[in-house]
C-alpha cells in the first residue's frame, strides 16, 4: 500500500537540510531578524479596529432576516421622532428595559404599594441627567415619540383605579382594556408577565411587570446621545437596586448597549490570565525538556519555544491590523492555543536534535534534526492552516475574523520556529559541543569522568553530564528514557492482549453510542445571556424574561410587496388567507392579536357604508376611502401602507401578528422557518420579518455549514496526509479517525452543555486540523513499520509516539487552562471543545489505532489466527526464512558481521544490500519527545558502535589466522566487496558445504528425512542429532561448563582489553541490519549460535568426540580451554566456520561444549 517517498518529502527535507546547516553557521541573523520583524510589525497595533457589535458578529453576513429588514426599511422607515410604534420597529434602536417581580413574599404586583415604587422608578429613569459633547439632557428630550408625545409605559396609568382593583370591584380584563379613569387602552400582554387568568380572561394576579423606555436613534448624533443615555440609565438603576432603595420589588435592567458591555467585559476577563499562562506553560516546558544530563537539558530551549509563539502571535497580529482587519474579543483565545502549537513544534525539533550523534559537528547535527524535523512541523502546520483557511469562507463573520488571525499566527508560529528558534538551538547546540552546563553555563565533566575520579554525590546530582570525547559511546553518558520504555512495555503488553482489545473496542462502541446520542441533542443558536459572564446584571434579566414573557414574545411583521389592486376581491382573499394560514399555525395566536389595516377597514365599511355611502369597486375610489376614513395620521395603521409618488397606487402595504409561547432556539428556528415557508408559498410577494429574526438565521445555517466544513476539511485532512505520508491505507484511517473524532466532539459537547453556534463552529473547524496530528503519526509509523508481528508493530509505535503523544495533548490542554477561570462563555467554548479534540485524539493515538490496525491492518490474520507470537523479526527476514533450502539435517553457514566495507556511516551491506547506519536512515516518526529518543535510545546506540567495533576486530582476527587454513595456498587476505571480503562467491562457498555434508551423510546412511525427524527430538547442545547408539547416558554437560567458565572468568577477569571485549560481546546480542539478515540467516546457524554465541569446532572433531566419554570430554576440553586462553598468541576471533576445511596441520581450537564462548 505504500506509495514510496514522494516529492514532497524528499524536497522538505532536502531544503530544511540547508537551511539547518546555513542556521547553524549564522544563528545571530536568525535570532536578530525576527525579533525585529515583530517589533516592526508590533506597530500594526496602532491600527486598531475593535469590533463588538452582535449582530454585525455573530449573525450571518447576507441571512433573509438581513434581506427582509432592507424590504421593510425600503417601504416603512422607523421615524422615531414624530412616528414610533414599538410593534412595528426595524431595528432594536436604544433603549432601556426593566423587569420587576415583588421581593416581599407576595407574588401578584398588583398591589399600590408595589405601583408606587414603580412610579418612583420610572421617575427616577426619566428625571438622569444626561452629559454629552456639552449637552445636558432628559430622558423625556431625547425620548421617542407619537404625535409628539414620548412613548410611555401607559400601565403605570392603573394607580388611578388600583383601590378598586384591590378591593375586588374592578376586573382587569386580558388581553385589552379601556382605563376607565385615563381612557387610555392598556395593552397587558406588552407589560403584563406571567400573568394568571380565570376562565373568562379576568386577571387574578400578575407576577412581573416590565417597563421600556425608547430614545431617538434617527442619526449619527442621536444615536450617540441614546448611547450615552443607556450608560446613565444603567448606572442609575443598578445603583438604586443595589442600595436597596425599594423594600417591595426587585428590578433587573438591560439596554441595547448591554451585549456590546458584555462582550468587552468578555475580552478584559481573560486578559488577567495570559500572564499566569505564560508562566504555566513556561514552567511546563522548562520542566519537560530537562533531563538528568546538566549538559544535554535544555530547559532554556523549552522556554524559548514559548518565546518563539508568543512573538509569532504578536507578530501575526500586528500584521493583520496593517491589513484593516477588525479585532474581536473572540481573537484572545488564539494566543493560547498558538502556544499549545509552538510548543509540540519544540518536541519535535528537540527529538530531532537528541537523535543526532553527539559527535557530529554542529551544522551537521541542525541539518540532520531539521531535515528530520520538516515532514513532522510541517504537516501540523499545514493541517491547522488549511483548518483555519476553512473557516475563512464562513458566513460568520467573528468565525472568519478569528480564523484570519489564526491563519495568520500559524504561519509566523512556523516560521517563527524554524527561523528563531531553530537559531536558539544551534547557539545551544555550540554549547553542548563545549560540555557547559545547561543552566549555569560553566564547563562540567561527563558523568562516566566524574565516577571515575569519583566526584561528590552532588556534583554528579546537579552538575555531571554531556559526553566523554575520549569514550564518547560509554553507556553511563547515553541513557535510555523510562518513560519511553514505559510505553513499550507495559502499554503495549495491555493493547495486545486479546481481553483488552475486546475492552476497548467495546468502550469506543460506547463512546460512538453516546456520541450519536448527543448529536439528536444538540442545540443550535447562540442565546443572548451566553453572551454576557455568569455574574452580569443582564444574567438575571434573561432569565426573567424567559420565565415570564415566552407566552407572547415577538410582535411579528408580514410585508406584502408589490403594485396590487387592492379593490379587487382575488386579491383581498389571498391576503385573508394568508393572515388566517398564519394564525392557524402552532407559532401565532388568534386573531384578536393581529394588527391587519385591510381587515379592519373591510370590516369598517361593512359596518359604516350605509351612513358613508361610499364605493371601493374600483381601485381609485378604495385607495381614496382608504386615505380619507382610515389612514388618518393618529391611527397606526397609517404606518402599515405605502403609496406611489402620486398616490394613486398602494405598492406596498404590512400587518402584524404576534408570537405565542415560544420556548427555546430549537422552537425559534423552526418557527422561522415554517412561517417564511408560509409566506415563499402564497401566490403574493410577501414575507415576514422581526429584528430578531436577524440573529434567529443562525439557527439555520449553523448546521449546514458547520456539517459542509467538517466534511470538507476530512476530505483535504485526508490528501493534505498522503501527501505527506504517501500510504493509502494510512490516509484511509486518518479519514475515519478525523470523522470519529469529529463525531465524539459534536456529540459530547451537546451533552456538556454546548449549542451548535458560531462559537462552536469556530471549534469544530478548528478541531479538524487538530484531531489529525496524533492519529496520523500513528498509523504511519505502524503502516511503515517493518515487523511481521502486529505485536512488534504496537510496542514500536507506541515507543516512537507513546511520550511525544501525552506530552502534546498535555501542553495543549495547559495552554487553555487559563480560559476555563474566565467565567465566560465565549471562552469556556473553547475550553470544552479544545479539551474534547485532544483527549479523543489522544485517546484514538494510544488506544483505539493500535487495536484496529493490530486487526485490520498489515499482518492482522496473525493476530486472528492466534499465530502472532510477538517476535521482533522483520518481514523480510520471515520471508528469507521461509524461502530457504535445508539440504540436509546439520549444516552450517557463516554468519557475517554486519558492517560496511566504509564503515558504518554511508556503506554497504552483505552483497550490496544496503545498510542502515545510524543517522542515515532513520525518519522522525512523527510527534516529537522531550527524552532522551524517540526511536532508538542513546544507551542502544552506544552498544551497536562497541558491536561493531567488536566485529572489525574478531574480522581482522579471522582473516589473518584462518585465510591459509581455508585455501591452502598461503595467499594474503585481500578485501574483496563480494561475500564480505572473501575471495569465494556465495555460490561457491554453499556448494563447498554441500559437498562436504554430502560425504558426512553417505558415512552416516542417513537419510535427510530420517535425520530431520530425529534432529527435533535428539540434539545435543550443538544442535547437532544425537547417535543414540554411540551415546553413553546423558550428562548434564551444561552445567559442568557454566562452572568452568565461571572458573575461568574469575581467573582472567580484567585482565586487559581481551577480558573487557570478551565480556562485551557475550553480554551483546548480535546485530544485523534488516537488509543483511535475509542474506546471512539460515535455519541451523540460528539454531546452534543465535542465542549462545558460541561456534563449534570442525566436524572432524565433534564426530570423532562423539566415541568419547562425557567426563572424558569434559576434562579435555577444560584443559584445552585453559591453554588456549592462556597462550600468548591467542586472538580474538569472529564467528565463522572456516575451520571446517582445515587439515591439520596447524594448532586448533579446542572443542567447545554449551555454555562455553568462543572468543
Amino acid at each position: 500500500m505504500t506509495c514510496g517517498i514522494s516529492c514532497v518529502d524528499r524536497t522538505l527535507n532536502k531544503s530544511f537540510y540547508h537551511l539547518g546547516i546555513c542556521i547553524a553557521k549564522h544563528p545571530g541573523y536568525f535570532v536578530i531578524i525576527p525579533v525585529l520583524l515583530t517589533l516592526l510589525c508590533m506597530t500594526g497595533y496602532q491600527q486598531l479596529k475593535y469590533q463588538i457589535d452582535p449582530e454585525y458578529l455573530f449573525s450571518p453576513i447576507n441571512g433573509e432576516g438581513k434581506a427582509e429588514r432592507a424590504v421593510v426599511e425600503q417601504y416603512f422607515k422607523v421615524n422615531y421622532t414624530h412616528r414610533f410604534n414599538v410593534g412595528r420597529i426595524t431595528r432594536p434602536g436604544r433603549f432601556g428595559r426593566v423587569i420587576v417581580i415583588p421581593k416581599d413574599g407576595d407574588e401578584n404586583m398588583l398591589r399600590r404599594e408595589v405601583f408606587e415604587e414603580l412610579r418612583t422608578l420610572d421617575n427616577l429613569i426619566q428625571n438622569a441627567t444626561v452629559y454629552y459633547d456639552g449637552d445636558t439632557y432628559t430622558y423625556k428630550e431625547i425620548c421617542a415619540r407619537w404625535q409628539n408625545e414620548c412613548f410611555e409605559n401607559d400601565i403605570l396609568n392603573l394607580d388611578a383605579i388600583m383601590d378598586d382593583i384591590e378591593s375586588g370591584q374592578l376586573n382587569l380584563t386580558f388581553p385589552l382594556m379601556f382605563n376607565p379613569v385615563t381612557w387610555d387602552a392598556h395593552a397587558f400582554p406588552v407589560f403584563f408577565g406571567g400573568t394568571k387568568l380565570t376562565e373568562d380572561n379576568y386577571i387574578i394576579s400578575v407576577p412581573a411587570i416590565q417597563l421600556v423606555y425608547f430614545v431617538t436613534a434617527d442619526n449619527k448624533r442621536q444615536d450617540a446621545k441614546g448611547a450615552e443615555w443607556e450608560e446613565t440609565f444603567l448606572r442609575e438603576v443598578g445603583k438604586a437596586e443595589n442600595s436597596g432603595m425599594f423594600k417591595h420589588i426587585s428590578v433587573s435592567y438591560f439596554a441595547s448597549r448591554t451585549l456590546d458591555h458584555e462582550l468587552e467585559k468578555n475580552t478584559k476577563t481573560v486578559v488577567p490570565y495570559f500572564s499566569s499562562t505564560f508562566l504555566l506553560m513556561g514552567l511546563f516546558s522548562v520542566l519537560t525538556c530537562m533531563m538528568g544530563d546538566a549538559v544535554r537539558s535544555k530547559p532554556w530551549l523549552g522556554l524559548m519555544g514559548n518565546i518563539s509563539a508568543i512573538m509569532a502571535t504578536l507578530a501575526a497580529f500586528g500584521l493583520a491590523m496593517y491589513c484593516g482587519i477588525e479585532f474581536i474579543g473572540i481573537n484572545l483565545a488564539a494566543p493560547f492555543l498558538m502556544i499549545g502549537i509552538g510548543i509540540d513544534d519544540t518536541f519535535v525539533m528537540l527529538a530531532g536534535w537528541r537523535r543526532t550523534p553527539a559527535k557530529m559537528p554542529v551544522h551537521e547535527r541542525m541539518a540532520h534534526m531539521m531535515s528530520e524535523a520538516a515532514v513532522s512541523i510541517t504537516i501540523t502546520s499545514v493541517t491547522d492552516f488549511i483548518s483555519f483557511l476553512i473557516g475563512i469562507i464562513s458566513p460568520f463573520r467573528s468565525v472568519k475574523i478569528f480564523c484570519t488571525y489564526s491563519v495568520f499566527a500559524v504561519c509566523f508560529t512556523f516560521v517563527w520556529h524554524i527561523t528563531f528558534f531553530a537559531a536558539c538551538m544551534a547557539i545551544s547546540g555550540y554549547r553542548e559541543r563545549k560540555n557547559l552546563h545547561a543552566i549555569f553555563g560553566c564547563k562540567v565533566q561527563a558523568m562516566s569522568v566524574a565516577i571515575k575520579e569519583k566526584r561528590n554525590f552532588l556534583y554528579k546530582a546537579i552538575m555531571a553530564g554531556g559526553i566523554n570525547h575520549d569514550d564518547p559511546d560509554n553507556p553511563v553518558d547515553n541513557k535510555d528514557h523510562m518513560l519511553m520504555a514505559f510505553f513499550k512495555d507495559r502499554l503495549a503488553a495491555v493493547i495486545n492482549n486479546k481481553w483488552c482489545k475486546i475492552i476497548i473496542i467495546l468502550a469506543f462502541a460506547s463512546y460512538l453510542v453516546g456520541a450519536c446520542y448527543g448529536i439528536t441533542q444538540i442545540k443550535e443558536g447562540l442565546e443572548r445571556r451566553k453572551l454576557s459572564r455568569e455574574d452580569s446584571y443582564s444574567v438575571e434579566f434573561f432569565d426573567r424574561e424567559d420565565d415570564y414573557y415566552r407566552e407572547f414574545p415577538y410582535r411579528m411583521q408580514v410585508i406584502i410587496e408589490g403594485a396590487l389592486n387592492y379593490s379587487d376581491v382575488e386579491v383581498q382573499q389571498q391576503i385573508e388567507n394568508l393572515t388566517r394560514t398564519l394564525e392557524h399555525t402552532s407559532y401565532v395566536t388568534s386573531s384578536l392579536y393581529t394588527e391587519s389595516w385591510l381587515r379592519s377597514f373591510l370590516s369598517f365599511m361593512d359596518r359604516a357604508n350605509d351612513y358613508l355611502n361610499v364605493t371601493i369597486d374600483d381601485e381609485q375610489s378604495f385607495i381614496e376611502a382608504v386615505k380619507e376614513h382610515w389612514l388618518f395620521p393618529g391611527n397606526p395603521f397609517s404606518l402599515d401602507v405605502r403609496f406611489n409618488e402620486d398616490e394613486t397606487q398602494i405598492i406596498a402595504s404590512r400587518f402584524l401578528i404576534q408570537a405565542v409561547n415560544i420556548t427555546d432556539t430549537n422552537h425559534e428556528k423552526e418557527m422561522v422557518r415554517d412561517l417564511r415557508k408560509i409566506c415563499k408559498d402564497s401566490p403574493l410577494n410577501a414575507s415576514i420579518f422581526h429584528p430578531y429574526f436577524v440573529f434567529f438565521d443562525q439557527f439555520e445555517l449553523v448546521r449546514p455549514v458547520s456539517l459542509q466544513a467538517m466534511v470538507i476539511g476530512a476530505i483535504i485532512m485526508m490528501i493534505i496526509s498522503f501527501i505527506f505520508i504517501p500510504n493509502i491505507l494510512c490516509s484511509l484511517w486518518v479519514a475515519f479517525s478525523v470523522i470519529s473524532i469529529e463525531l465524539g466532539v459534536a456529540g459530547y459537547m451537546a451533552l456538556w452543555d454546548v449549542n451548535l453556534d458560531s462559537i462552536s463552529m469556530i471549534n469544530l473547524i478548528m478541531c479538524i486540523g487538530f484531531s489529525v496530528d496524533f492519529t496520523a503519526h500513528i498509523c504511519y509509523t505502524y503502516m511503515t513499520s517493518k515487523k511481521r508481528s502486529p505485536k512488534a508493530r504496537v510496542r514500536e509505535a507506541l515507543h516512537s509516539l507513546g511520550l511525544p503523544i501525552v506530552q502534546g495533548s498535555t501542553s495543549t490542554i495547559l495552554g487553555i487552562i487559563a480560559l476555563l477561570l474566565a467565567q465566560s462563555y465565549i471562552f469556556l467554548v473553547f475550553f470544552k471543545m479544545v479539551f474534547l479534540v485532544i483527549f479523543f485524539g489522544a485517546m484514538h493515538g494510544l488506544f483505539l489505532l493500535p487495536v484496529l490496525l493490530s486487526l485490520f491492518g498489515p499482518g492482522s490474520w496473525l493476530t486472528w489466527t492466534g499465530l502472532d507470537d510477538g517476535c521482533d523479526d522483520d518481514i523480510e527476514n520471515s520471508e528469507s526464512d521461509m524461502k530457504a533450502e535445508k539440504p540436509f539435517a546439520n549444516s552450517y553457514y557463516m554468519q557475517y558481521p554486519t558492517m560496511g566495507i566504509n564503515g558504518p556511516y554511508g556503506s554497504k551491506g552483505f552483497l550490496g544490500a544496503p545498510y542502515k547506519a545510524y543517522g542515515v536512515d532513520e525518519k522522525d516518526q512523527g510527534l516529537g519527545t522531550s527524552g532522551e529518543d524517540s526511536s532508538e535510545s542513546s544507551s542502544s546506540r552506544s552498544q551497536r558502535r562497541q558491536q561493531l567495533a567488536a566485529a572489525a576486530a574478531a574480522e581482522e582476527s579471522w582473516r589473518r589466522s584462518s585465510y591459509q587454513n581455508i585455501f591452502r595456498n598461503g595467499a594474503q587476505f585481500q578485501a574483496q566487496p563480494d561475500l564480505y571480503g572473501q575471495q569465494v562467491t556465495a555460490a561457491e562457498w554453499r556448494q563447498r558445504l554441500e559437498v562436504h555434508e554430502q560425504k558426512q551423510r553417505s558415512k552416516q546412511q542417513r537419510r535427510p528425512y530420517e535425520n530431520y525427524d530425529m534432529q527435533r527430538d535428539r540434539r545435543n547442545s550443538h544442535g547437532d542429532v544425537i547417535d543414540m547408539e554411540l551415546q553413553d547416558p546423558p550428562t548434564p554437560n551444561s552445567s559442568i561448563d557454566e562452572r568452568l567458565r565461571r572458573k575461568y572468568d574469575q581467573t582472567f577477569a580484567g585482565s586487559g582489553d581481551d577480558s573487557s571485549c570478551r565480556q562485551q560481546i557475550a553480554t551483546q546480542p548480535p546485530l544485523a541490519s534488516s537488509s543483511a539478515k535475509r542474506y546471512h540467516r539460515r535455519r541451523s546457524s540460528e539454531d546452534s549460535t543465535r542465542y549462545h554465541q558460541r561456534w563449534p569446532a570442525n566436524i572432524e572433531e565433534r564426530r570423532a568426540r562423539r566415541g568419547n566419554s562425557p567426563g572424558q570430554r569434559h576434562s579435555e576440553t577444560a584443559a584445552a580451554n585453559y591453554a588456549y586462553r592462556t597462550s600468548p598468541h591467542a586472538r580474538v576471533r569472529s564467528s565463522s566456520h572456516h575451520n571446517l576445511y582445515q587439515q591439520g596441520k596447524t594448532q586448533q581450537p579446542p572443542t567447545y561444549q554449551y555454555g562455553d564462548y568462543y572468543h
